[in-house]
This record gives C-alpha cells, structure tokens and sequence, in this order.
C-alpha cells in the first residue's frame, strides 16, 4: 500500500479483474486507506463483484445463514461492496463497474449511477483511459519464477503489458499481485512470469467465491432441448451462465450419451427437425466440439471431460489449415479444444480444474476476452478455427422486432451489463455457417402475477434488431435471420405463451406490422406450462432430465427450501399479492407433518409465538406448491 501511495500519489485508479480474480486482500487494504484519509482519491474499476448472498428476511435466513457459512467460511468479503449495499461508501471513493451481479444492485443508487455500459472488449480500453494507476488481481503460484493469472487472462493480458509501455513512457503505475494457493494453475495464455508484478501479497490458500446452482426447470430442460438441436458436430460452441446454459451443456451431454433418451425428449417437445437439419444435428457427436467460450462454466468443462469438447484446433494459421484438410493429422501432443477469458461458478468447478491431468490442462487456454470475442488482431486464424460457430447467450425479453434485452430495464435500471452477447451477436453475423442462438423464458413471475418475455415493446435493447439471429424458448425455436418485420413477429408469437399471444399480436397489427385479419395457426395455440411438464414428464420421473445436471452445493431438503422460498418470494410483492399469500397459507397450508425434513432443516417443527407459525404456515404452502417441476 504505501509502495503503491509513493508510486501514483493520492489518486488512485485501482483496476480489478471480473469476478472472482479480484486480490481481495489487497483491495479492503485500499479501500481501508481511503476512509481513514480523505484526502485519498479512490475510484475503483471492476465488474461483477462477488457478495455472499444475503437473506432477503427472517425466513430466507433461517436456509441461507448456514449455507453461506459452509460455502463461504474463510472468504475475505469486499469491504466497498459490503458499503455500497448499505449506500455508505465515503465521498473520495467512487465503484465503477461495466457488470453488475445479475438483479442484485437494481435499488442501489451508487451501483446505478456509476454502471459503465461497455462490451466486454472495450472494457479495457474503458479502464485505461479512466487513468488506471493500479491493477491488483488475485493469482495462482507456480514454479520457476512463473504465475498464472488462472480466472482471468481475460482483460489483464493485455492491460498490463499496456501499463508496462505507460510506465516506460514516464506514467506513473503499479502492478500487484495477490498469490492465492488454492486458485487453479492454468497453463497457455494464462502462464505469465513473475516480473510482470512490483509486488506480490502471499495471502496462503484461502477460499474461491461460490456461485450456486441454479436449479433446471422443466421450462429451462425445453429450451436446452431446442437449442442442442442447432448444435453441429465439429462445429464450435459458446454459452454464458445460469440454468439455461446448464439445460444446453446437459441436453448436448444426453445427445451424445444416450442419444434415445434425447430424441425422445425433443420429440415429445415439438423441436423443428428441418431447422435441426440444416444448422444442427441429431446424432452423437463424432468429430465433436471446439469451445470458444468467455466463460469456462462447470457445464462446459463436463463436456470437455466426457469427450464432446474434443475437436481440438491450432493457434498456427497454416497448421489450422492443414487440419482442416486433414483432422486425423492432428498429433496427440497438439491442440487446443476449448479457449476461455474468465471462470467463476460453485466449488465443484475450481475442483476439477486444480484436479486436471497434465494433458487436460494443455488443451485448456485461458486467454484475452479479445481473442475469444471478436476477429479483430486475428480475423484469419478465427475464421478457420470457428468453423460452424454456434453462440448461445440468455436474454430477459425479446422484442416484437427480434431485439434482445438482457441487461436494463425499460426505467434504465441496469440488471448486469453487456457482457460479450453484442460481440457475439455480431460474430455470428461475419462467420461463415455461424448462427447466434438468445435464449428466454417465455413468461417470468413479477409480483404474483405470470407476464410474459415476448413483448412488442420493453427495456434497453442489448441486441439490435438488424443482429436478430435464432431466439428459443420453451416453446420452439424462431429463426428470424433475413426475415421481414411481419415474419419476425409471426414466428415470436409461434414461441410466445398462449395465454399472451393475442395481445402481442394485436400490438404487431396496431403497430402496422401485421395485416388485421392474421390469425395464429392452431398449432401454435398449445403453448402452455401444463404441456411441456406433460411432455417431460416421463423423462423428468425416470432420472433422464433432473434439476442439478452438474451436481449441488445443496442437499435435496436445502434444494426444496429454496424452491419453496422462490415461490413465496415472487408472490410477496405489493399488499394485495401479500395479503392473498397470507390468507392461503392460513386456510389451505398442508399439514406441517407432510414436511418434517423441511421443517427441521428451518428449525420450524415447533414454532413459537405468532410470526414462526405463519412462517411455518407460508412454508408448508409454498413447498406444496413446488413438489413438483414446473
């Protein structure tokens, strides 16, 4: 710190990775220095800062408390994001981020006001002409004098060789590193030597963020359905993270494990066979896949572990060309089958990493996000290496024009940020045979009451519409490249609930987009909840399609809490929807036996005093509404 304070003065532009690569140590270090002097001018430069979760009330705490205990015992928090969620970061220190924790900072006003809206390859370029001074990122020790920067090559790589050229040229800046032994080694790119740090902080072995699992929702295992079916052998793959892109890395595992059991699943779902024809596939995969994905997520690394992430490819432009030519050229040595900017998940996913073979390792290359998001500095080797390029990302809304919005709301609250979907939007628009693939919920539960996800107007568009590609819900698949605004919303309302297909189509006919005498073919009149669970429900039941693909942090009795606790969660907003959860619970709450695993689990078998038999009450219902998959 005060090497640091000698270096660059009073004004300090502290960098820090996406993430979970944050040098958390060293970060509460300056953030402590700042408030005690407020002469300190403190502008921290970041995305995606990692908090424990917290409970939104009593009830929730009663799961949570002890499962963050257990997850998250010896992790250093972040003293400015513990600040910041209470609005209470002192005058001289402002937090810049250009990604914010999915939903988490929406009323938060300093987190609104100092959102930076920035592709993630632009990011950098952001961070440097803010006047980074400092970069300080979590790394993991190696031997012979060399580190990796493990999580995150992803802006590093190339920020810190810029603020070594600044430094030459008479700027002042420092480069601290923070040595964290239980940080997976990550070879390739990531394989940097010690001398690109002033200093380095040997904080021990201390723990890696968790992110939980999210549960697949029968809905969530329809949308991976259809989209494995746009998936090609030996072509390559990129998907973001949370249930939706769990269901596609699972539903592309089951095509190639028990290819049956999936064709059954996409046939009883109605998947378009002719589209799975002519951009996808329907058999296993033989050649397999090439990830080039920002995001090393755990469903990526299963596939790359069960052998379908195996089509491997060469950094060497006349080499890749000679595989194409010739694939079983390729030596056992050579090759890279999947190339990532940043990791972060649950547990299990850092322990796979740290327990890869030597082999394994070497066809893993975490590298820059420039390299994995764009053509841009290597257009030639990308066009050969992504041949078939399919990029999957989630959106929250699609608009009646084939717009995705996935990161602010209609107000301007921002719910996470660009991300790299733009990039790769775009990219598949400049590669030859390469579709973008958005996935969303059709509906979403706001306040107690079900709305729907394709709407003819909505929030900030994140994907233009003259990027619309492929979009998949639950209920099939639009393929929207090439086609006209009425076509576009025709094949949106195909996909759209049913309960919600009249109005959007209305809005299409109000808006002059669609004829007045249009009426949606009676086939397309079936999309309901009821039957994609009916459709599933022998999958569901017989262990084929289940909740957690890749495992939990949570056992099966947390796992119903926190289904139950969801479900109360999206019904307790506003005093009407409040009062009606109460009143249900009160009159039509199953009997508390029916529950003693839940119960015992929430220290609620014997409540005491008024509010714990009500929250006993709210539990029962809500665990009786969501027994089953819905």
């Amino acid at each position: 710190m005060d090497l640091a304070l000698e270096r660059v003065g009073k004004r300090i532009v502290l960098g820090l990775p996406l993430g979970l690569g944050k040098a958390n140590h060293i970060a509460n270090a300056f953030y402590a220095r700042a408030k005690a002097d407020p002469e300190i001018e403190l502008t921290i430069f970041t995305a995606l800062t990692l908090e424990r979760p917290a409970a939104p009330n009593a009830l929730a705490a009663r799961l949570l408390d002890p499962i963050s205990e257990r997850l998250y015992d010896g992790y250093p928090d972040l003293e400015y994001a513990r600040d910041r969620r209470r609005n209470a970061l002192p005058a001289n220190v402002r937090v810049k981020e250009f990604f914010l924790p999915p939903g988490g900072l929406l009323s938060n006003a300093s987190a609104q006001r100092d959102y930076v809206s920035a592709n993630y390859t632009h990011a950098g370029r952001a961070i440097l002409e803010a006047g980074v001074n400092v970069v300080a990122q979590m790394v993991a020790p190696g031997r012979d004098g060399r580190l990796s920067l493990s999580c995150n090559p992803d802006l590093s790589l190339d920020m810190i060789p810029a603020l070594l050229e600044r430094r030459k040229a008479g700027a002042p800046a420092i480069i601290l590193g923070e040595l964290n032994a239980a940080l997976p080694f990550m070879g390739q790119g990531a394989d940097i030597p010690e001398d690109w740090f002033d200093a380095l902080y040997d904080a021990g072995k201390y723990t890696l963020f968790s992110i939980p699992r999210e549960a697949v929702s029968t809905a969530a295992w329809a949308i991976g359905l259809h989209a494995s079916t746009l998936v090609r052998d030996g072509g390559t793959l990129q998907t973001g993270i949370g249930a939706l892109s769990d269901a596609v890395a699972a539903a592309l595992k089951l095509r190639h494990e028990n290819n049956g059991a999936w064709r059954d699943a996409v046939g009883v779902i109605g998947a378009d066979m002719q589209l799975a024809e002519r951009w996808g596939g329907v058999e296993r995969f033989t050649q397999g896949l090439y990830g080039c994905s920002e995001m090393l997520t755990l469903g990526l690394l299963d596939l790359f572990q069960n052998g379908i992430l195996k089509r491997r490819v060469s950094d060497d432009v006349d080499r890749q060309r000679a595989l194409l030519a010739d694939p079983d050229s390729l030596r056992e040595d050579e090759g890279i089958a999947l190339h990532g900017g940043f990791f972060a998940g649950p547990g299990e996913l850092y322990d796979r990493l740290r327990q890869l073979s030597a082999p394994e390792r070497a066809r893993i290359d975490m590298t820059s996000v420039a390299r994995v998001n764009d053509l841009y500095g290597h257009e030639e080797l990308a066009r050969l290496q992504r041949q078939h390029a399919r990029f999957i990302n989630t959106a929250m809304m699609v608009n009646g024009r084939g717009a995705a919005i996935s990161d602010t709301l209609a107000d301007g609250r921002v719910v996470s940020g660009v991300g790299g979907q733009y990039n790769f939007s775009a990219m598949a628009h400049e590669l030859e045979g390469a579709r973008s693939v958005i996935l969303v919920r059709a509906t979403r539960q706001t306040g107690g009451e079900t709305r729907s996800n394709i709407v003819w107007t909505g929030g900030e568009v994140t994907v233009p519409r003259h990027l619309r590609d492929i979009v998949v819900t639950e209920y099939g698949v639009a393929d929207l490249r090439g086609a006209t605004d009425r076509d576009v919303a025709i094949a949106l309302a195909k996909i759209a609930d049913s309960r919600f297909q009249d109005t959007f189509l209305n809005e299409a006919k109000a808006a002059g987009k669609l004829e007045a005498g249009y009426t949606l073919p009676e086939t397309a009149r079936q999309n309901t909840p009821e039957r994609v669970q009916e459709g599933l429900e022998a999958a569901i039941n017989g262990g084929v399609l289940v909740k957690f693909p890749f495992g939990s942090d949570l056992t099966a009795t947390e796992q119903a809490l926190r289904e139950a606790l969801e479900w109360l969660g999206q019904r307790n907003s506003g005093w009407k929807s409040r009062a009606g959860l109460i009143a249900s619970a009160l009159l039509r709450a199953p009997a508390a036996h029916r529950f003693a695993a839940e119960l015992e689990r929430m220290k609620l078998t014997q409540p005491a005093g008024v509010k714990e038999r009500l929250e006993q009450r709210l539990l029962c219902l809500a665990l009786s509404r969501t027994g089953t998959r819905g």
